[in-house]
């Protein structure tokens, strides 16, 4: 493999991640929290932020040490264990590509007018499209690079127009008023939980990034990952508080797309729909190709028709979409799952990353123990704080 192609897959995978992080749900959680801790929001911001990059590394770092994609590693762990997490990863993947070809149909009709069933069907062909190019790794790393690059310079477009207080918004980031263990699950889930925190470290093994000899170029790569996705986070933040304190009234139904046309008017409104469908179908991209790489380990067919299994992911995802309906409303449900997930399948890379068996002669830092673990627990209360609040609100 030539070394341009390499290092073009290198920021391809960097984008694979974040564009998978960036969908429908991303959108949505990051107004609503907005609207709910204000200027404070920007602290949860930096401390997912904190969480993500001790995540990434620790998993990206030891799937391309050992060369093996995660439930390969877990099954060497842990005879069964693999199939386990295959097994969330997949149901989560498939939950957040239902709601990622919503999206799809809802920027459709936000661009177009037409129906948001019909606009999710026209996205699944071109992601279908996309999967069955000849140079298909290539056009995909392309793909998400220019559909990134456009949701963020129109997103920060909006927020220059909404003239955030950003004194306010810099203070409260460092020293907030108001918290919500909510809200970081749901944040470090929706950026590196379930199937998104392994889309790029798969990425990589499939572009040939294996060993020791990867770890600088994997470093680089995950921890640019979330910077990408970390900047849409806080532009999207300063847009939605520049309009929440404004004084506007936000769409309760669709509070990302208020934002957008309170601040730019109808032209707003039509940016929000470019950004939605961009945001939806990377994500639906994402979501399938790490799913099914999940998959072809533990099946031949699989392994040998990823092309055929990736398009019948996303088909069955639409035909779902169709039958059920629009499923945005509980994005930010699934994405707090997501971030339940997290706290397994990172200590089951922590653990693998003390196995000779499975990384080597490969020593892991102490710090990147000390970081991964932080996760965890932090991560394990959160979500057991999360998990508690839901039962009360049910009770």
């Amino acid at each position: 493999m030539k070394k341009t192609k390499n290092k073009e897959a290198l920021l391809g995978a960097a984008f694979l991640m974040a564009t998978s992080a960036i969908g429908p749900g991303f959108l949505t959680q990051t107004t609503v929290f907005t609207q709910q801790l204000l200027s404070s929001f920007g602290f949860v911001i930096l401390l997912s932020i904190l969480l993500d990059i001790g995540a990434q590394l620790n998993v990206w770092r030891i799937v391309v040490v050992s060369s093996k994609r995660a439930p390969v590693i877990a099954n060497e762990l842990l005879p069964g264990l693999g199939y386990f997490l295959t097994g969330l990863i997949v149901v989560g993947g498939l939950a957040f590509n239902i709601g990622n070809i919503g999206g799809c149909g809802l920027g459709v009709q936000v661009l177009t007018g037409l129906h948001p069933g019909v606009g999710a069907i026209i996205s699944c062909f071109l992601a279908l499209f996309i999967f069955w190019m000849k140079e298909a790794g290539a056009f995909l790393d392309n793909f998400t690079k220019i559909l990134g690059l456009i949701m963020v310079a129109l997103t920060l477009y909006i927020a220059i127009s909404a003239h955030p207080p950003m004194q306010e918004a810099i203070t409260h980031s460092f020293i907030p008023t108001a918290f919500s263990a909510k809200a970081v699950v749901t944040l470090v889930g929706g950026t590196v939980g379930g199937y998104i925190c392994f889309a790029g470290g798969h990425r990589l093994l499939d572009a040939g990034y294996i060993g020791t000899a990867s770890l600088q170029d994997t470093n680089t790569s995950a921890v640019s990952g979330i910077l990408i996705t970390a900047i849409m986070r806080i532009v999207l933040f300063l847009a939605a508080l520049g309009i929440v304190t404004s004084g506007a009234v936000l769409d309760p139904a669709n509070p990302a797309a208020s934002v957008f046309k309170f601040a730019a008017g109808n032209i707003g409104y039509k940016f929000f729909g470019v950004v939605l469908w961009s945001a939806a179908i990377t994500s639906v991209v994402g979501a399938a190709y790490t799913s099914i790489s999940f998959l072809k380990n533990f099946n031949v067919w699989i392994d040998k028709h990823q092309q055929v299994a990736i398009s019948i992911f996303i088909v069955i995802s639409t035909c779902i979409f169709i039958v059920v309906g629009n499923p945005v409303k509980i994005l930010v449900t699934v994405g707090a799952l997501n971030g339940l997930i997290l706290p397994v399948a990172l200590a089951v890379i922590l653990i693998a990353a003390h196995n000779k068996k499975i990384v080597g002669s490969y020593r892991q830092p102490l710090w990147l123990d000390i970081a991964g673990w932080l996760v965890v627990t932090i991560m394990t209360t959160l979500s057991f704080l999360t998990i508690k609040d839901w039962i009360g609100q049910l009770l």
